[in-house]
């Protein structure tokens, strides 16, 4: 089996956990067969010296179609 694993961005003003959970919603939508999602990095957005939002990256694998060309 060969994965292949993409990083993205997601952003809530709610909690690290919504962020990671609409990251990986809105990448379902359009990729197939998500194994698992890392998350590399949590950000404070801050703004007047208040967390307003908080942003994770994360990295998404997901396994690659073999196809055998004819």
């Amino acid at each position: 089996m060969v994965e292949k694993t993409i990083t993205l961005t997601g952003t809530s003003t709610n909690s690290i956990e919504d962020a990671v959970g609409l990251a990986v919603t809105r990448a379902a939508a359009t990729i197939d067969g998500i194994r698992t999602a890392e998350v590399a990095g949590i950000t404070a957005m801050i703004e007047d010296g208040t967390i307003n939002a908080w942003r994770v990256r994360i990295r998404l694998s997901f396994g690659v179609q073999e196809r055998i060309h004819e």
